[in-house]
């Protein structure tokens, strides 16, 4: 062995591509393509004050939780080395951490809090949706591909296996074709996003460019020969992760996808946020209603409320609701969801926090917020309102437990945090946190 490396042993997963051990130092080291309880030899890369980072030389012993059959390596799976009991585990300990760490609260208190977290019965091809990016190898030929963890440099992919098996072999058709479609030009087409659903059979292909001229009659009729898409659109928007949308243009079909989740029909635009697994979205569903006790007539906010994942349940469920989203798109897609479904919601396409002081006295909320969580002013006005429950949806633990503090400092209590695992093979999962007024 090396004398510069090391053999530790691997004590639990982070919230993050890499696992937690400690170095014979006692300083705690992150190394990716580690599996609990495996004894692997290390080389550190990055020595911190506080903890290091190293790479994985060897596995020297593997423990219990390595998949020894997987496509382990894969780009947007860091965790599929894991086998899947070891990743679901290891997301409702990261809640665990984050609600005693972040949060405030006593590790025993917490134990009883946290629910299971709730597996998903597809493994691997439960995606609904991909993106892509699109570039030019070093011959300079057009390729579609995903980026490497920690790296600017995309590698080009041929399938994608976390994604249902309407769109998993879509990256290989889509890079022929449209390498054939451009020619020696080059259309600026920077993402290529695919969205297909298993119960309506909806498949659309969006192209990502900036302002430009386009072939768009030759460009439809390639991609639909080659894909039999239900819709082949154009969104124009100047890349960056602003994604300031201009307009997006349909050239074949419906302009839109479709979806059927929690007994109601979507219609989605390609810059509108849906969860891309629609099996377990509708868990998601089934918690908020089941932690908020809705009854006839009660007064509903649903903030941050998208394409209205929860805003058409809760309408079924005899709520009147006020749904409350800011990006456009969202805004026209919901409006449109709820015309179709015969929902009477007040739709208010402006911020959270402009409109919440305005809604007047709520028996529930639910907030389904950005990554980013909720801001302090929100917390504020939430309060305000005085609702005797209300339902978090959260894709980040660190910032639901720190907003699971501020809502205690203004008397709500957390009652229940359920995990459920919306994204197997990597190390993203959703919450649905269970707050009641003190």
């Amino acid at each position: 062995m090396d004398p510069m490396n090391e053999i530790i042993t691997i004590e639990r997963m982070g919230y993050g591509a890499a696992a937690v051990g400690r170095l014979a130092s006692g300083k705690t080291v992150f190394v990716e393509g580690a599996a609990p309880g495996d004894a692997c030899e290390v080389r550190v890369v990055q020595d911190k004050p506080s903890f290091a980072v190293a790479e994985l030389v060897g596995v020297v012993e593997p423990g219990n939780c390595r998949a020894h059959s997987s496509n382990g390596g894969m780009p947007g799976a860091p965790w599929a080395h894991l086998t899947y009991a070891a990743q679901i585990a290891a997301k409702r300990q990261n809640l665990v951490e984050a609600l005693v760490r972040t949060g405030g609260i006593a590790r025993a208190q917490v134990e009883g809090l946290v629910a299971d977290c709730i597996p998903c019965k597809r493994e691997w091809g439960y995606r609904n949706k991909i993106e892509l990016a699109a570039f030019r190898d070093d011959a300079g030929r057009f390729c579609l591909g995903m980026h490497e963890s920690g790296s600017a440099q995309a590698v080009p992919l041929q399938r994608a296996p976390l994604a249902n098996r309407l769109i998993e072999r879509l990256p290989k058709s889509l890079t022929g074709s449209l390498r054939y479609v451009q020619g020696a030009d080059d259309l600026g087409i920077y993402r290529v996003g695919m969205r297909a659903s298993l119960r309506t059979k909806s498949v659309e292909v969006a192209l990502w460019t900036p302002p430009s001229a386009f072939p768009r009659t030759a460009v439809a009729k390639t991609l639909q020969d080659a894909v039999r898409a239900t819709s082949v659109v154009r969104v124009i928007a100047e890349p960056g992760a602003a994604r300031r949308v201009k307009r997006v243009e349909a050239l074949e079909g419906q302009g839109f996808w479709k979806e059927d989740l929690a007994g109601a029909s979507f219609a989605v635009s390609a810059p509108s946020f849906f969860q891309v697994n629609t099996a377990q979205a509708e868990k998601l569903v089934d918690l908020v209603l089941a932690g908020l006790r809705v009854e006839e007539g009660d007064a509903v906010a649903d903030l941050y409320c998208g394409v209205g994942t929860f805003t058409l349940p809760l309408f079924q469920a005899g709520a009147d609701v006020m749904a409350v989203e800011l990006e456009g798109s969202s805004v026209r897609d919901l409006r449109r969801n709820a015309e179709f479904n015969g929902c009477d919601a007040d739709i208010i396409g402006d911020d959270v926090m402009r409109v919440l002081p305005t809604l007047g006295p709520l028996d529930a909320v639910v907030v389904d917020p950005p990554r980013a969580g909720l801001e302090k002013s929100v917390v504020a006005a939430l309060a305000d309102a005085r609702p005797k429950r209300v339902a978090y949806v959260s894709c980040d633990p660190q910032t639901f437990a720190r907003d699971a503090a501020r809502l205690a400092a203004k008397g709500y209590r957390l009652v229940e945090a359920a995990p459920v695992d919306l994204f197997p093979q990597t190390y993203h999962q959703e919450t649905v946190g269970l707050f009641w007024q003190v």
